[in-house]
């Protein structure tokens, strides 16, 4: 009997720890138990210190994990300059367009519970998106189809950022602030008397979509979007730094970001003189999270695990297998020949130790970057805090990693 009350215990021990969100750590593990080469492995460490040592960088973190287990998790550099503040493994970075994917998948579980349709048009649920029309020089003409809620997650919607060119289009963006909009219900009020730059679902095009999906969420799900997060996404999965501010508690942790500049880097943004440190009204799906290399990996993990990590359910498997698999339509490409899933991208074609085929990932603006092989069964992140954006990081460690393969 005492037996027996001892498992009842347990078991409710265990249940109400998974109620408050708690899990395990992603296990540790020497190369060689997951078919890696520690030697091939440690030239990441050497490869990265070398560009902090060249100024390249001013701190970077990376972490490499193979059939269910870390087995790399470095830091370099510093994450303060002026201060000699080193970067450590909680630091806490802006993660910009790495949202994107976390985006996508809080709107995946509405999908999952069948509140979302992603080939219904998306002012069925935003309907101040009603009667968008595509620009044309004359005069804007109807669309040969609605906007999808599948076309906001590929980036095929037709809409697009303002920031990145100088179309008709996004000269209307920057005159109506949409990127510098008060919150999610003012820009798609404004974006609803704008045309769109092309027909929807005919090309790829970088965009607000992800934030006009962060909105969509919200109406659907009747939360903000911070909550929503909090709820389907960050507690289940234990992602406790990751949100739209730091809070004055964490700001210690927090990194400054650089820029290049004539004599080396220069501070483009200092950690404790930051946006970050309040909490936004402008609750960017797109952009907006800060986070934590540990954090994103259980992100990662879950992913590879087809939507599960130690027991708290995100998304169902098939829904994971839809999302990571080319999206976009026939005869429309990102990045040359490359596809685009629902919230990542997707190589259809392989680049021997450059990219894999059927690897998916996604990048931020300062420079932080992830990819995971599905069939190498590997996550990879890697961060740093350079802006503008720079490819170097992850062309420096993403060889190194596959190299790294032994079995």
């Amino acid at each position: 009997m005492k037996v027996v009350k001892n498992r009842a215990a347990a078991f409710a021990v265990a249940c109400m720890l998974a109620l408050q969100g708690w899990a395990g750590e992603i296990p540790r593990a020497k190369p060689e138990e997951v078919g890696m080469s520690d030697e091939r492995l440690a030239k990441v460490k050497s490869k990265i210190q070398e560009m902090v040592d060249d100024r390249k960088i001013a701190g970077a973190i990376t972490v490499v994990a193979r059939r269910g287990r870390i087995v790399h998790f470095e830091t370099y550099g510093l994450r303060d300059l002026d201060e000699n503040m080193p970067v450590e493994k909680d630091t806490i970075m802006r993660f910009y367009s790495m949202s994107k994917p976390i985006t996508t998948v809080a709107a995946m579980t509405l999908y999952d519970e069948s509140r979302l349709k992603l080939d219904e048009p998306v002012e069925k649920y935003v309907p101040e998106l009603k009667g968008l029309k595509v620009y044309h020089a004359a005069q804007p003409v109807e669309p040969d189809r609605k906007v999808t809620v599948r076309d906001l997650m590929r980036h095929t919607s037709g809409l697009t950022y303002g920031i990145f060119g100088n179309s008709p289009v996004d000269q209307i963006y920057k005159k109506e602030r949409i990127i510098g909009s008060r919150d999610l219900q003012s820009m798609v009020e404004k974006l609803g008397r704008i045309p769109l730059m092309h027909q929807p679902g005919t090309r790829w095009h970088y965009s607000v979509s992800t934030d006009v999906l962060g909105c969509l969420v919200e109406k659907v799900s009747g939360r903000k979007l911070d909550v929503f997060f909090q709820e389907r996404i960050f507690r289940p999965l234990d992602m406790r730094d990751t949100a739209f501010f730091v809070p004055k508690a964490k700001v210690d942790r927090f990194s400054s970001c650089y820029s290049p500049g004539s004599e080396g880097l220069k501070v483009k943004e200092k950690f404790n003189a930051s946006h970050y440190l309040m909490p936004p009204s402008f609750l960017s799906g797109g952009g907006g999270l800060v986070s934590t290399a540990r954090d994103y990996m259980r992100f990662c993990q879950m992913l590879i695990n087809k939507g599960e990590l130690f027991g708290a359910r995100v998304l169902k498997a098939e829904t994971v297998d839809m999302m990571t698999k080319n999206q976009l339509p026939q005869d429309v490409y990102w990045g040359g020949k490359n596809g685009f899933g629902l919230g990542f991208s997707v190589q259809t074609r392989g680049g021997g130790s450059t990219a894999h085929v059927g690897e998916y990932g996604w990048g931020g603006a300062a420079s932080t970057h992830f990819w995971i092989s599905p069939r190498d069964d590997l996550a990879v992140v890697a961060l740093s805090q350079l802006m503008p954006f720079s490819p170097q990081l992850q062309n420096a460690v993403k060889p190194l990693v596959y190299e790294a393969i032994v079995d």
